[in-house]
């Protein structure tokens, strides 16, 4: 009956599924669709993470090397992005060391996005991310 109800009406499934927790039903509960949702749940977090990170790098590199065009736009865009990051790691910690794992990774697709972007050679852009971790956090800082 649950899994028809996961295929037919995910919302009803996803309440019914609260209910049966609260009342200590776990045999009546769709055990397989509720692995795989909380499953989902972990990965989405770790693409959130990077998401963000790439964006705020992705913007950095466009406002260290575009110095003439830079606007509050994109303040705004790395401000927002650290912002997000910033409440993922109090509301979920573990998270932190994930950052760290796909820093460089995140910063490869970030300087593949600013060469498209601003036009410029990618050869302009580092190889090696010229912001640490920290600064790329770090509400206050904005590259020279």
């Amino acid at each position: 009956m649950h899994a028809s109800l996961y295929e037919k009406d995910y919302y009803l499934w996803l309440k019914e599924t609260i209910q049966l927790l609260q009342n200590d039903k776990l045999l009546e509960l769709d055990r397989q669709n509720l692995i795989e949702e909380l499953e989902e749940m972990a990965r989405s977090q770790k693409k959130t993470v990077k998401s963000n990170l790439t964006i705020i790098l992705w913007h950095l590199l466009k406002y260290k090397y575009q110095p003439e065009k830079r606007t509050n736009s994109w303040k705004l865009t790395i401000f927002e992005h650290r912002d997000r990051l910033a409440e993922d790691f109090v509301d979920s910690p573990s998270l932190k060391p994930f950052f760290l794992e796909v820093f460089n990774d995140c910063y490869s697709k970030a300087r593949q996005k600013a060469a498209i972007e601003t036009e410029l050679p990618i050869e302009i852009f580092p190889v090696e991310c010229p912001f640490t971790p920290e600064e790329t956090l770090n509400p206050e800082y904005l590259p020279d």
